[in-house]
């Protein structure tokens, strides 16, 4: 266990085994090149503590985050542990969404060109492509609201009551898990099946169609998939593999 551990009296193992794969998470989105300077935000609810959860001091780089550096918030809005600042918005997104679904445990948010891009487009994602059907039945559309208020808070979590990949109009994406490994995976296929949504709208054709029945089987097949405890695990132990081959140290 590291010395940075040592400094905070009451952390459990969990908390900081959460701490370190969050962290990951971080860098694994700036290595992907899914940053917007500091301006976007992924949380992990605390193991055994279900309203308090982590989440980045805000004015950090996605490369400079590390498990230590993550503060710890409640509901309300305070700051349980750590030194540093959090995004309102930030905030208001995550903790909404905690409160709304229990079952989740991690929330992902992002700025990317092609999910922003999409996030343009009302029920943007057809099922045209592979990967579209990856997240397809789970995919939820969110008004864009006034950010960083109590009435966005629970808008977004009556948003989140029916799907788990959420298209925020105007805005970007969000994904949510009950593993960290899981909400990355809803994400990066989520990102993916914006990108080929976007590049199949500047063809001169319309997209091959997949046919209904093929579309069904392959939700059905999917909600399987996803409900298992290690969807996304094997992609996501990767990724953190990746980004340590990278010199990324996040785990101090």
């Amino acid at each position: 266990m590291s010395a940075a551990v040592q400094l905070r009296p009451g952390m459990t193992d969990a908390e900081w085994a959460t701490r370190c794969e969050l962290a990951a998470v971080y860098r694994v989105m700036y290595d992907l090149g899914w940053t917007d300077l500091i301006n976007t935000h992924m949380s992990a609810r605390v193991p055994g503590e279900p309203t308090h959860f982590l989440i980045n001091n805000y004015g950090e780089t996605f490369d400079e985050i590390t498990a230590s550096s993550l503060i710890k918030m409640d509901f309300d809005g305070n700051v349980i542990d750590g030194d540093g600042k959090f995004n309102r918005a930030g905030f208001i997104i995550h903790s909404g969404i905690y409160k709304a679904r229990p079952d989740a445990n991690c929330v992902l948010h992002t700025h990317t060109r092609a999910g922003a891009g999409l996030s343009l487009i009302r029920n943007g994602i057809r099922p045209i492509s592979q990967d579209a059907l990856e997240v397809y039945d789970d995919v939820v559309y969110h008004e864009y609201g006034v950010p960083a208020t109590e009435e966005e808070c629970e808008a977004l979590g009556r948003s989140c009551a029916s799907g788990s990949c959420v298209v925020l109009l105007n805005h970007g994406l969000l994904t949510l898990g009950s593993t960290i490994h899981g909400a990355v995976m809803r994400l990066y296929m989520l990102e993916r099946a914006c990108e080929l949504e976007l590049i199949a709208r500047t063809l001169d054709e319309p997209p091959v169609p997949i046919a209904d029945h093929v579309i069904q089987k392959y939700g059905e097949r999917m909600r399987k998939y996803r409900a298992r405890d290690d969807y996304g695990l094997p992609e996501w132990k990767g990724m953190v593999r990746t980004v340590e081959r990278k010199g990324h140290d996040f785990r101090r």
